[in-house]
């Protein structure tokens, strides 16, 4: 999940096809039911459930308010949805959620939904954000803070993954790493032109900085990162081992 625009469907594609690369089976799940296109070819997809367009034509709504239709309507279907997943009985599955991460964070629908199909599995959050709203501590620490609230609203351990990582500078990548680092000081933090409050600023910095354990730069366009993300999850979920993975892969 993450923003929208922050390449969650683009990610959900090279994630997918570095799983199968390494030998692993997975499911991939389009989750948006107002998706037009997504680079990938769903396993299940909740356009087959629920129509953003009939929505729209049925009952008056714009765009926004049919999403919001369209989603509480899930809850109908939510158990044919599990089963169809359960029924591919793949080793992975990666499920592409909805650009509005207000709709699936923070109403009260988008978490029952979400646990009902985690129900009786082990499951990740994987929060993307783009590269660019990274380019100034300030926005970072924004961007974090809006992971956080997800996670606690979500109820499930959650890895943040900074996508588009290639259009950064090794400069701007290696300043962002390096607010994890156990030696790094939110103090750095004063240099910064764009603090509007700085005490505030400092002690959410803090907050960051205690309730993520790290950030993994990745590109969904040159790979890079996603063996880190793949073994963030391990680490979180798996101890070290593929935990959903019937058969070791050969490749790993």
């Amino acid at each position: 999940m993450g923003p929208a625009g922050s390449g969650k469907s683009t990610f959900t594609y090279a994630l997918s096809e570095w799983i199968e690369d390494h030998e692993m089976s997975v499911t991939r799940v389009n989750f948006d039911p107002a998706a037009e296109f997504v680079p990938y070819n769903p396993d299940v997809d909740v356009r087959e459930y629920v129509s953003v367009r009939d929505i729209m034509s049925k009952y008056g709504l714009g765009p926004n308010g049919a999403l919001i239709a369209a989603t509480d309507m899930l809850v109908n279907h939510i158990s044919d949805i599990k089963n169809e997943i359960e029924s591919l009985n793949n080793n992975y599955v990666i499920v592409d959620m909805p650009g509005q991460l207000e709709i699936v964070a923070f109403r009260r629908v988008g978490p029952l939904l979400i646990n009902y199909l985690t129900e009786g599995r082990k499951a990740v959050s994987l929060f993307l954000i783009d590269s660019y709203l990274t380019l100034s501590p300030l926005s970072t620490i924004s961007m974090l803070l809006l992971s956080i609230s997800s996670m606690l609203r979500i109820g499930k351990p959650q890895i943040v993954a900074l996508t588009k990582a290639d259009l950064l500078t090794p400069e701007q990548e290696a300043r962002i790493i390096r607010m994890f680092d156990e030696e790094y000081s939110c103090d750095e933090l004063l240099e910064s032109k764009d603090l509007f409050d700085v005490d505030l600023s400092l002690r959410l910095c803090e907050v960051v900085r205690e309730s993520l354990v790290e950030v993994i730069p990745t590109s969904a366009v040159s790979g890079k990162g996603l063996d880190e993300v793949y073994a963030a999850i391990q680490r979180v979920l798996g101890y070290g081992e593929d935990y959903l993975t019937e058969e070791p892969s050969g490749k790993l």
